[in-house]
């Protein structure tokens, strides 16, 4: 019985076939008939091709793996692995696979001599959300025989449930991440979908809750997600830092090609080249669409179709991505050092960062260092930042130094700051009002106390002003730079606040952000649009 339904819904108490309940055990399950193989690797493709897809333009039809989805189950199922984590665009038919391999397990079909009793966990951020992977899974068993069919129990009441009564039963259980936990299960195998969008709190208990109830049982879990928007994620970490025990399969292009580069959109979308999913054609018009549109359409078109950890929070970003990525030059592009060079600074406080931007208004050209104190260290750091090895990246090419012991000295930062600059003098400092005593101790130390210094504040007055002549600079090409790993993530954890006027003021998309080498860009550039505006004097007239 399916509590009042058959597999379809339909119709009050509808049997599931014409075999009594007390047959079901001794009617044989066919399709284990036809499986052959010692690794549960082999043993899960070989099932996966007796199934036929449930839904879309190839339904009914037999299923057939994709070159990357029989990696994926092979990684997942080898020897000594627990866990198994995909990062893939949305459309290629993750949830699909993830619902064939817990109807497997389900069955028994994934060992020779399997667990009696077993347990499968379909996990995902809310009940909707979980729903289509129960679907997809009461979709393959619409398409097995009749005689297969009378093996299982559908209950879709207030619990999503599919039973199976034959090879030693097992148990199919959704589970929403936004609900109670499920501390005291013990799953033979669970599927956390789109792991990135589950909260955070709630989201790791249910994770930590199921991975623990694994251990019981040698289960294995598959975590199977598009990208997250930002490397604190625990769905990044999975991937950037996997524990002993993990086989990871991530389908991510280089970060800073065109949304439109086909061959990238083929890397996130590997399906479009075997019939799963999008075409390529429709890849690339939706990208160009994206182009078009820009904002939250190109920002999402980035995470979702082409995977790329970029954050789809647009209301109140700095600048988008792509925005930011317009103004990058290839080095020997880069403009000439002439004419006045302004320095913004961002001091940092005790364990920040510090950073400096120098900005020539005349030519456009920008760049940007920044400096960390030397405990902790950059690696050790980058852990505990949620960045993995990135500051260290950015200390390899030149863009990030370190200075001090806990804290970075101020004299000696600034002075080391200037010397960058292979003896030009900067026409003027911009720095935080807020530090002032700190500056101008710092500017003494480094040799620099002739140099203006112009105090701005990044609260709402200044900082809507300066963010406001940030931008139009950046948009009318007014910026030029050099590829920086330290500009680009710090402009990506970049928003501003809003206040009811209009009004912006800088701050971290999350807390472990680190936007220093964006607040120095933005009060240099801001200061290099203010003398480009500022009439010029004219000579007096001299009588004789």
């Amino acid at each position: 019985m399916i509590d009042g339904r058959d597999l379809f819904g339909n119709g009050p108490n509808a049997p599931v076939s014409d075999l009594p309940q007390d047959r079901r055990q001794t009617v044989p399950f066919s399709l284990l008939e036809k499986i052959g193989g010692k690794s549960a690797g082999v043993r899960a493709i070989a099932f996966l091709g007796l199934l036929r897809i449930p839904e879309g333009k190839k339904a009914g039809k037999p299923l057939k793996l994709a070159d990357f989805q029989r990696k994926f189950v092979k990684g997942t199922f080898a020897r000594n692995v627990m866990v198994g984590v995909l990062s893939i665009g949305r459309g290629n038919a993750k949830t699909a696979l993830s619902a064939g391999l817990a109807l497997a397990e389900l069955v028994g079909a994934l060992q020779e001599n399997p667990q009696p009793k077993r347990e499968v966990i379909l996990a995902a951020r809310n009940r909707d959300q979980a729903r289509i992977a129960f679907n997809f899974v009461l979709g393959y068993i619409t398409g097995l025989p009749e005689a297969d069919q009378a093996h299982f129990i559908i209950r879709r009441g207030s619990k999503l449930e599919i039973e199976f009564e034959g090879n030693g039963g097992g148990l199919i259980r959704v589970i929403a991440a936004d609900g109670k936990s499920v501390l005291g299960g013990a799953p033979t195998l669970a599927i956390m979908d789109e792991r990135a969008a589950w909260e955070r709190e709630k989201g790791d208990n249910l994770e930590n809750a199921i991975l623990s109830g694994l251990g019981k049982r040698d289960g294995r879990a598959l975590i199977i997600s598009t990208s997250a928007p930002d490397d604190a994620n625990t769905f990044s970490r999975w991937l950037d830092e996997p524990p002993p025990g993990t086989y990871v399969q991530e389908h991510r292009p280089a970060f800073g090609l065109p949304a439109d580069d086909l061959d990238s959109l083929l890397i996130a979308n590997p399906g479009a080249a075997e019939g799963i999913g999008s075409t390529a054609d429709w890849l690339v018009a939706q990208a160009r669409r994206a182009i078009a549109r820009g904002g939250s359409a190109l920002s999402s078109f980035r995470n979702l179709n082409r995977n790329e950890r970029i954050s789809t929070e647009d209301r109140s970003v700095l600048v988008t991505v792509d925005e930011w990525m317009a103004a990058e030059v290839a080095p020997d592009d880069l403009p000439a050092r002439s004419g006045p060079c302004i320095l913004g600074v961002d001091l940092g406080g005790s364990r920040s960062m510090s950073a400096a931007a120098f900005y020539w208004p005349e030519t456009g050209r920008l760049e940007a260092l920044g400096t960390f104190p030397a405990i902790p260290s950059l690696s050790d750091r980058g852990a505990s930042d949620g960045v993995s090895d990135r500051y260290m990246q950015m200390h390899e090419r030149g863009e990030l130094s370190v200075l001090g012991d806990a804290t970075v000295p101020p004299g000696p930062w600034l002075a080391q700051i200037v010397r960058h600059l292979d003896g030009i003098t900067p026409d003027c400092i911009v720095g935080d009002r807020f530090r002032h005593a700190e500056f101008s101790e710092a500017m003494n130390a480094a040799g620099l106390a002739r140099v203006p210094f112009i105090w701005r504040g990044f609260g709402w007055k200044d900082g809507a002003e300066d963010i406001e002549r940030f931008r139009r600079a950046l948009f009318d090409g007014e910026v030029k730079v050099a590829p920086s790993m330290l500009l680009r993530f710090a402009f990506a954890d970049a928003v501003t606040l809003v206040d009811p006027a209009g009004n912006h003021k800088l701050a971290k998309a999350r807390s472990l952000g680190r936007i220093d080498a964006a607040a120095a860009t933005v009060l240099a550039v801001a200061q290099g649009a203010r003398m480009r505006a500022a009439p010029v004097r004219k000579a007096r007239a001299t009588w004789l």
